[in-house]
């Protein structure tokens, strides 16, 4: 992530001109500039989303996968949702999304990888522990997910 939005025009001109370059990660979160570069991008140029949270919606206009952040503490759920979608079975992919959707937001209100770290504690998967630069979530962020883990019906540990 960089904080920087590259619009479909730039995009789309990328991707007609150079032929080595074959997909784009696409997590601006504007679903206008979306289908755009899906609608008028080559055949053999492929949109991947990079954010959670729009990874259903954005397959439903054409993309062909995810690269995932919640997908390293659900890579079954997150995966199934993933290929459901894809398949065209959007009702049942729609119930995994949803699902998650709390999460999705919780996950990056501290930064990455700060709020998967903490949930996969949480879980009991690792430790809460960070390098610098990259601090831990708030406390208040680190509720929230357990809160959330526990409305799932999930595991979560206390120490």
């Amino acid at each position: 992530r960089t904080g920087v939005n590259m619009t479909a025009e730039t995009t789309l001109r990328i991707a007609h001109d150079f032929n080595n370059i074959i997909a784009i990660k696409e997590a601006s979160g504007n679903i206008t500039q979306m289908d755009d570069i899906i609608k008028n991008k080559p055949a053999d140029f492929n949109v991947i989303s990079g954010d959670d949270g729009i990874t259903f919606p954005l397959i439903t206009l054409g993309a062909i996968g995810v690269i995932s952040v919640i997908g390293n503490a659900f890579p079954r759920e997150f995966s199934r949702m993933t290929c459901l979608a894809l398949q065209g079975d959007f009702a049942n992919a729609l119930t995994i999304h949803h699902k998650f959707t709390e999460l999705f937001n919780l996950l990056f209100i501290d930064g990455n990888p700060a709020g998967v770290k903490s949930m996969l504690s949480a879980m009991g998967m690792i430790e809460n522990k960070l390098r610098l630069p990259l601090v831990s979530t708030r406390i208040t962020t680190f509720e929230a997910i357990r809160r959330v883990l526990n409305e799932l019906n999930i595991r979560v540990y206390t120490d």
